[in-house]
């Protein structure tokens, strides 16, 4: 089955899945001005780093032909810092909306052109991580059929066309080595129940849903051969943010002795940060903890804390595969030393 492009550049705007309404409905959503890619961010109609990142270069794009970066300077500008700003965690989003507008003084023809190098980057390294990454789990596992566990969305509607981790469960079935995807729910917006089903589902591979808190105890029971998640963003030391309940499924990899795998592509290591503990933690407030979509599940007026991501220390993960290299941080590599280069 060909992949599906989440998320594209159509005459002259930004077609993408709302990816809040699935998998109920699938509605494409055309996005031509700045405040409308902001409010869809904001409220995750797109959503997983590499696709923040497209979405942003094309924001910025819409935003001189709304501000002539020339003409009205201090409009571009704050609508860059809308976009850039809209989602603090993910690197992507600023990096790629940076990127994009440095070249503002060359023309919006510049800025599209740049922008669309962003998008075709990202589906490239979607391909590549898909089979480094299966690789490298055939190699630790076995060549046998596996047993995949993930969390949240890490597919197309995540990075423009087949993913990160769930990338690499997708060449895996692809070659007839996936004995089973095994994604978490994904508390409180079920991104995995919701989306990763999905995208599972139109792939025709074999998964069945958990709830989050079955991960940690399933894995010591021994019915996952690896754990694969994506990343926001990656700290210089190794450490990784990535949706929330990343952190419990690496304690019970490492407690049942399951290689923990982080699948991201190279956009997303940032070595501007130090370590996890300099990562800025999305909360996105009460109301999802204690609402699912306008249902009260808890009495009204109950607060809550919501962080969206967490992170996972770089002692829990064997390796992080992206489009460029496998750090096998299990054996000793660094995100500044490695030799295991994707060629």
């Amino acid at each position: 089955m060909a992949p599906t492009r989440t998320l594209d550049w159509i005459n002259d705007a930004v077609e993408m899945i709302d990816q809040t309404l699935l998998p109920q409905q699938e509605v494409v959503l055309r996005v031509a001005d700045v405040p409308t890619m902001v409010d869809a961010i904001k409220r995750l109609a797109v959503r997983g780093a590499p696709a923040l990142g497209v979405a942003g270069a094309y924001a910025v794009v819409l935003a001189g032909r709304q501000h002539d970066p020339t003409g009205d300077p201090t409009g571009f500008r704050a609508a860059i810092e809308q976009v850039r700003t809209a989602r603090p965690t993910a690197v992507n989003l600023a990096r790629m909306t940076d990127r994009v507008a440095a070249l503002a003084g060359a023309g919006v023809g510049a800025m599209l052109a740049e922008a669309h190098r962003i998008r075709d980057e990202e589906i490239a390294a979607s391909t590549t991580m898909g089979e480094v990454g299966a690789d490298l789990v055939l190699e630790l596992v076995g060549n046998r059929p596996v047993r995949a566990m993930t969390i949240c969305n890490t597919g197309g509607l995540a990075t423009v066309e087949r993913g990160t981790a769930l990338a690499v469960v997708h060449t895996l079935f692809e070659r007839d080595l996936l004995a089973e995807a095994i994604p978490v729910e994904t508390r409180p917006l079920l991104q995995g129940g919701r989306l990763t089903t999905w995208e599972l589902q139109r792939l025709g591979a074999p998964h069945r849903l958990i709830v989050d808190s079955a991960g940690p105890f399933l894995l010591s029971r021994g019915a996952a051969d690896v754990v694969l998640i994506g990343a926001d963003r990656v700290a210089a030391n190794g450490d990784t943010a990535n949706k929330i309940g990343s952190f419990s499924l690496s304690l019970g990899a490492r407690h049942a002795g399951v290689p923990f795998i982080v699948v991201a592509p190279e956009s997303t290591v940032d070595l501007t940060t130090p370590d996890g503990n300099a990562i800025e933690i999305e909360d996105r407030g009460p109301v999802e903890v204690a609402t699912f979509r306008d249902t009260p599940i808890a009495p009204e007026g109950t607060p809550g804390i919501n962080p969206a991501f967490d992170v996972t220390p770089v002692a829990h993960i064997h390796s992080l595969v992206t489009d460029r290299r496998v750090v096998r941080f299990a054996e000793g590599d660094t995100l500044t030393s490695t030799a295991h280069l994707v060629t």
